[in-house]
C-alpha cells in the first residue's frame, strides 16, 4: 500500500506528534508499505529522505501549547504537488483541526482520507471559532482514530463525527533493553527521580514537583532530581532555588537512546503534568524502561496507569500529595520493584507492532476496491470556502474495523 503520512508540526522541533508520525512510518515501512511524509520544518536539510518539506510555519497559541500555523498558496500548492507526485493509495494526517498544513490536504485531497485527532481541549476557541466553517473539509475524512476517549471528545463535541480510538505507540523492545545513563544507575547511590518535558510549560506541572522535592530531601536526603527536556535553563535555576540546588541535575534535551537510558536509570518516573494532556507517551516509555511511576490523577494518565494497578496516582497540583507519595515508594522497595517488573507486561499492548495493524484495517476499511489513488482539487489560486451544510450530519461508522 501506498501511504501519505502528514505531520502539521515542525519536524525538527520533538514532539509527541512528530514521534507518532515518525514511528508509525518507521513500523509500516517494516511490513512492507511504501511511505511518504509530508510536514513543515525549521531546516529544510533536517528532513529524512523520505519526508518532503511543507514550509515553515506561524507558532499560534493551540491546546495549551504552542502549535504550528501553516496556510496560503505557496502551501498549497506545495499540498496539491505532493499529492499528485505520491499516488497515495491512502492519505493520513494527523491533528487536522489545527490551522495546520492538515487542514490543508483535507481541503485539497480527493481520495480516501483518515485522520488522527490528539489534542485532549474540548474547549477549543479555534474549534469554536472556525469549527463550522471547517467542518465541510474536515467531513472528506472517511476514517477517523482518535488516540485517547479524551481526544475523541474533540470529534464529539466540535466536530459532529466519531472516531475509533487507537492509541500512541511505543517501540516497546527499545526501551526495555539497554545502558543505563553514565554516572547513574537505578538502585545505586541514593535515591533518583526523574522528570522529562518542556520544563518551561506551566501545564508540565515541573513547579509542584520542585516543591514536592523539599518534602523528598527531608525524608531522604541524599535524594536528586533528573530533569531531561528543553527551556530556559536559566529561568529553571531560579524556579530551584539555594535550597534544592545540590539535588537537581539538569541533563538537558536528550537523544532516543539517551531518553530510553534516562528511564532505565532513575528510581522513579515522575509525571506531575496538570492538563491538557490526551494521553501520555512518556508513562508508556517509562513503563517499558520499568521505570516506577508517581503522576498526576490526570484521566488519560489513570488510563495508562490502569487506575493505579501500574503506577501511583495522586492528586493534580498538589505539592503535599506528590511529595508524600514520591517519599512512600522511595520507602518500599518491595513496591517499586512489584511495578518495574509489570511495567513492561503493561506496554506491551501500546507496541508499535500491535498498534500498526489496527491502524492498516483502518486504512482497508476506506481504501476503494478499484484502485482509485489519491488526488488534488482543481489549481485554483487558493482552496475556496465550502458552502455551509444546511444541517451538520452525523458521521456514519464506516470508519469502524470489524
Amino acid at each position: 500500500m501506498r501511504i501519505g503520512l502528514v505531520c502539521p508540526y515542525q519536524w525538527d522541533v520533538p514532539g509527541g506528534v512528530q514521534y507518532h508520525v515518525r514511528d508509525l512510518a518507521e513500523t509500516l515501512r517494516g511490513m512492507g508499505h511504501h511511505v511518504e511524509i509530508l510536514t513543515p520544518a525549521v531546516r529544510e536539510e533536517s528532513l529524512p529522505p523520505d519526508a518532503t518539506f511543507a514550509g515553515r510555519t506561524v507558532p499560534v497559541p493551540y491546546n495549551g501549547s504552542m502549535a504550528s500555523m501553516q496556510f496560503g498558496p505557496v502551501s498549497a500548492a506545495r499540498v496539491r504537488r505532493w499529492l499528485r507526485e505520491g499516488n497515495f493509495d491512502v492519505v493520513h494526517v494527523h491533528e487536522p483541526a489545527s490551522p495546520s498544513v492538515s487542514l490543508l490536504v483535507c481541503m485539497i485531497a480527493k481520495g480516501p482520507i483518515v485522520a488522527t485527532f490528539h489534542a485532549a481541549t474540548t474547549r477549543s476557541k479555534w474549534l469554536a471559532a472556525v469549527g463550522p466553517m471547517a467542518r465541510p473539509w474536515l467531513e472528506r475524512i472517511s476514517g477517523r482514530i482518535a488516540v485517547s476517549d479524551f481526544a475523541r471528545r474533540v470529534q464529539v463535541e466540535h466536530l459532529d463525527g466519531d472516531a475509533v480510538i487507537i492509541p500512541n505507540g511505543v517501540h516497546v523492545e527499545a526501551f526495555t533493553h539497554g545502558p543505563s545513563l553514565p554516572g547513574f544507575a537505578r538502585g545505586r547511590d541514593g535515591p533518583t527521580i526523574g522528570f522529562l518535558g518542556r520544563y518551561d510549560e506551566p501545564r508540565k506541572g515541573l513547579p509542584v514537583l520542585l516543591e514536592a522535592m523539599r518534602t523528598v530531601v527531608r525524608q531522604h536526603p541524599g535524594a536528586r532530581l533528573l530533569i531531561a527536556g528543553r527551556g530556559d535553563a536559566a529561568d529553571l535555576r531560579e524556579l530551584v532555588g539555594d535550597d534544592l540546588r545540590p539535588h537537581v541535575t539538569l541533563l538537558g534535551e536528550l537523544s532516543e537512546p539517551d531518553k530510553a537510558a534516562f528511564l532505565r536509570s532513575v528510581d522513579v518516573y515522575c509525571a506531575p503534568n496538570l492538563l491538557g494532556e490526551s494521553f501520555g507517551v512518556v508513562l508508556i516509555e517509562a513503563l517499558a524502561a520499568g521505570a516506577p511511576i508517581v503522576a498526576s490523577d490526570l484521566d488519560a494518565f489513570a488510563r495508562v496507569l490502569e487506575d493505579g494497578a501500574a503506577g501511583v496516582l495522586v492528586r493534580r497540583g498538589d505539592p503535599g500529595a506528590l511529595g508524600r507519595a514520591l517519599c512512600a515508594l522511595l520507602a518500599d522497595p518491595d513496591r517499586r520493584a512489584e511495578l518495574s517488573e509489570g511495567g513492561p507486561r503493561a506496554a506491551a499492548a501500546y507496541d508499535w507492532a500491535v498498534l500498526a495493524r489496527r491502524i492498516l484495517a483502518v486504512y482497508e476499511t476506506v481504501v476503494p476496491p478499484d484502485g482509485t489513488v489519491v488526488t488534488a482539487g482543481e489549481d485554483d489560486d487558493f482552496p475556496a470556502v465550502p458552502p455551509a451544510r444546511r444541517q451538520a450530519r452525523t458521521s456514519p461508522r464506516r470508519w469502524a474495523p470489524r
